[in-house]
This record gives structure tokens, sequence and C-alpha cells, in this order.
């Protein structure tokens, strides 16, 4: 069965050209993303596999059916970038990996809590230049502070066990409440309450209409004055221009982003020749109390192998006819 990549790194290729010696299928690597002028790009190939820049709107759904692809094969937990009411009106189906390695986004999310904190990336740059002073340098404990986690799946849940390791108290927001949670010493509240308390707010919920800029001016002034934003999920849960005002205002005190609502244009590729013409984006970088990395967070080895592995798991279910258990 042939199938087509998208958005395609080497470390991609790399990747599933050794799941794939477990399964047998024919895979074409292509760089372009998907959108609507890379679409008829796809050639007998029933399967594409698509990532988080990718687009799957409505046009493009419909020209993929129109090149006889019947399965997107989603490498990422996120499904926000298709549309699956199309998807269901052409008779494509959509899979996706669920879980791949919850410990890499939550790792990340620590480190990138501990780095703003301490400082670290700016301790880095002054020691580099024989700069030793300690000044704008102070951090705070972590023990006994205030955590909240806006979303308590896989990835949440093992954040959450890495908070209690540091002593932190932790609340969450969640549609769904579970005991397995419960026992780890997390306490379910309203979203006002843990924005009201926390002192530290970890985005880990999806992408949906409902949560499209969850973060934003009304939802930030509710925070504690100073208090630490992390999101390792998607971009568009935060509003960014309000953001940046209330970084402006001290209201925020802490940012750290491995996503970005605009990242499609930048994220994943080599900009450093260039001039970004992102000025949003750009201005967040002039920030000292603002950390950004390029959607790094799943990218560990183990994490690639499981998507690698999951993914041509579901087109093999597809190709047998069968439900992999992955479908949306």
């Amino acid at each position: 069965m042939n199938v087509t990549f998208f958005s395609t790194k080497p470390y991609d290729s790399t990747f599933f050209e050794q799941t794939n010696a477990g399964f047998g299928f024919n895979l074409r690597f292509l760089k372009v993303p998907l959108d609507e002028t890379t679409a008829e790009l796809v050639t007998d190939s029933p399967v594409v596999c698509l990532f988080v820049n990718d687009q799957a709107n409505a046009a493009v759904i419909r020209k993929l059916a129109s090149q006889g692809v019947q399965l997107i094969a989603l490498r990422c937990a996120g499904f926000n970038n298709v549309d699956l009411e199309a998807a269901r009106q052409c008779g494509i189906r959509v899979v996706r990996v669920p879980a791949y390695s919850p410990y890499s986004v939550a790792e990340h999310t620590l480190a990138l809590i501990l780095a703003l904190n301490r400082k670290t990336h700016r301790a880095y740059n002054r020691v580099k230049e024989g700069n030793f002073a300690l000044d704008g340098l102070m951090g705070f404990d972590m023990f006994g502070r205030t955590v909240g986690l806006v979303g308590l799946g896989k990835i949440g849940k093992v954040t959450a066990q890495i908070l209690k390791g540091f002593g932190c108290h932790l609340l969450a927001f969640d549609l769904v409440e579970d005991e397995e949670a419960r026992q780890i010493g997390i306490e379910y509240v309203s979203l006002v309450e843990l924005l009201n308390r926390s002192d530290i707010i970890s985005l880990h919920c999806p992408l949906t209409p409902q949560t499209y800029h969850l973060i934003n001016q009304d939802t930030l002034k509710l925070m504690k004055k100073g208090a630490m934003l992390i999101n390792t999920g998607r971009g568009a849960l935060i509003d960014t221009q309000a953001v940046i005002e209330s970084l402006k205002s001290g209201q925020l005190g802490y940012l750290g982003l491995d996503v970005y609502e605009e990242e499609s244009h930048l994220f994943f590729e080599d900009l450093s020749d260039t001039i970004i013409q992102d000025d949003i984006f750009m201005r967040l970088l002039t920030f000292p109390n603002v950390l950004i990395t390029g959607h790094q967070a799943f990218f560990t080895r183990n994490a690639l192998t499981s998507i690698a592995q999951t993914t041509c798991q579901n087109i093999q279910a597809f190709s047998e006819g069968t439900v992999s258990g992955n479908e949306l």
C-alpha cells in the first residue's frame, strides 16, 4: 500500500523507514506541507500521513478524495487541523496517535518551568561571556507552590506526578474527573478557581472551538499577579496579543511556550538567515521573562518510535479492513 507523507523531516523518514521494515508499506516522503496547492501531489496513494501544521480543510479534503485518498493518518495526537465533517462526507477515514510518550511532553513542560524560574537560559549566556553576577537571576522554591493543570489527560497526569515529587500542590480543571487523578493528590476545581489560586498554570487540553483563546484578556486578569503560564499544548489556546499586554503590565510574570498560534510559518524550519515577518512573535522574543522552544516537547527517540509504530498499525488496520481504535 502506498502512503504519502507531508511535512517530512529527516527524522521522520528515519524512524518510519525503520518501523516500516515490519509492515512493508511503500512510503513516499514529501517535504512540503499539505495545503490546497500541494494536495494534487498525491497520486496512486490511498493513505496520506500528516503532521500538526498540515492543513486538511474542506477544500483540501475534497481534493484528496478526488485523488483517491481513503485514509488520513495523523502522526500526532491533535486533530484541529482536519475538517472531520468534510472527511466524513467524502468517505475519508481519519486516525491519529492519541498517546505516544506523555513523558516527553511532561518532562519538557518541567524543563520550561525550571528554566524560567531559575533563569538558566540567561545564566548560561552570562557565564559564556565571563559574567558571574547573580543579579536578576533570583528564582523561587518549587516546593509548596500551587500548580494548575488545564486538561488532565495522559500528559497532564504525568506532569502532575512529576510536580508532586517537587512538593507542589496540584489543581486541575477538566471536563472529566477520575479517581486515579485524585489518588495522585490532585484537587479538581473550576477554571476560575484554578486561575485565581495557581502560581504556575500549564495547558494540556486539546484545541477545540471551546478552548480557542482560552487564555485571553479576561482570563489573564483572573490570574495571580506575577503567575507563570506554560503552553505545550496547541498555540491557539492562547491569545498572543493579550498575553503580550499582560506581560507588559506585569500581570503575567513568566511565559513558557513550545507552541505558537501562527507557528506554521515558523517552526520546524531554519530561518536564521531570514528576516522574520511575524511582528507579534518577534515582540515576544524581546521579553526577558519569556522562553520559547520550537514545538520540540514531543521530540524524543521514545516518542518518535511510538509515533511511527502506532501510525503504521493504524494504516495496517485500514488495509485489513479493521478498526484500529484510534479513529476520529
